[in-house]
């Protein structure tokens, strides 16, 4: 059975920093693409970043230059350190694990909201 756990969201001011951490369990984690996305109120869900299994990542125009993903495969665990964030950025974050057609997996997501 596969699991998406994320973890770290919440409350930021802007221009503050947040770290959220996504661990998976039931996959052979070391071998699968991971992706960060959002949902804003009554907004579709949207790619932020992603990372493949030799480490590339790729980023949404939005937060390239103020978010970083990364990947511990030892911890099976992806991150996203976001980073200046702004207000446009409160959102619900989900972690993906895209293992193959047909096959990927979400978490049950976590909240960040930025304000002052």
């Amino acid at each position: 059975q596969v699991q998406l756990v994320e973890s770290g969201g919440g409350l930021v001011q802007p221009g503050g920093s947040l770290r959220l951490s996504c661990e998976a369990s039931g996959i052979i984690f070391s071998s699968v693409v991971m992706d960060w996305y959002r949902q804003a109120p009554g907004k579709q869900r949207e790619f932020v970043a992603g990372i493949s299994s030799g480490g590339k990542t790729n980023y949404a125009d939005s937060v390239k230059g103020r978010f970083t993903i990364s990947r511990d495969n030892a911890k099976n665990t992806v991150y996203l350190q976001t980073n200046s964030p702004i207000p446009d950025d409160t959102a619900v974050y989900y972690c993906n694990a895209w293992v193959a057609a047909g096959h990927e997996y979400w978490g049950q997501g976590t909240q960040v909201t930025v304000s002052s």
